[in-house]
């Protein structure tokens, strides 16, 4: 049975976790994963992973090329042991783990507001309260617009959707109908 990367990641996430504890570099570590997350993502990174002829060496140069010195050297040494593996492409998955301790060590959580439309800081800041108190924890907001949503909001906060969408509540409506 294969395991998901969500399952490989997280004993990786927890160790850089504790280190970043032990050494109260919880948000150094926050923001060397998500440079690393951000390139790992990036299409024309994702081309140059996938092609067979950069080796492991050359790609660990690229890297720390493009990093220029944002990383330390626990962090290349993190760098090192996903290229080692052939686990490189869990940094994404890895900073995701990541954040979600240290969100729960420090009593917040991320929201993502997903809406049709820009969402303006005044909507942005009464949903953020709103959240605060039904989830009983700081939040930090993120939004990003999907226009398939046609009106409303969907919310994400870790495990939890809130979808208050026009297209949710047609699909809802369609299905007591039988269409």
């Amino acid at each position: 049975m294969a395991l998901d990367n969500q399952t490989i990641a997280r004993p990786y996430a927890r160790a850089l976790f504790e280190l970043a504890d032990a050494s109260d570099t919880l948000e150094q570590w926050s923001e060397m994963l998500e440079l690393l997350r951000r390139i790992i993502s990036d299409p024309q990174m994702q081309r140059l992973m996938d092609n067979p002829e950069l080796g492991r060496a050359r790609l660990r140069q690229l890297l720390l090329d493009i990093t220029e010195g944002r990383i330390d050297p626990a962090c290349v040494n993190l760098i090192d042991l996903l290229l080692e593996n052939g686990r490189i492409g869990l940094l994404p998955d890895i900073a995701q783990s990541y954040e979600a301790l240290k969100n729960k060590r420090l009593g917040s959580i991320d929201v993502t507001i997903i809406s049709a439309y820009a969402v303006n800081k005044a909507q942005e800041k009464k949903l953020a309260e709103g959240l605060k108190k039904r989830l009983g924890r700081e939040v930090r907001v993120s939004t990003e617009k999907d226009s398939s949503l046609i009106g409303g909001v969907k919310i994400r906060a870790g495990d939890l959707v809130i979808d208050g969408s026009i297209r949710n509540k047609l699909s809802r409506l369609a299905t007591e109908f039988g269409i």
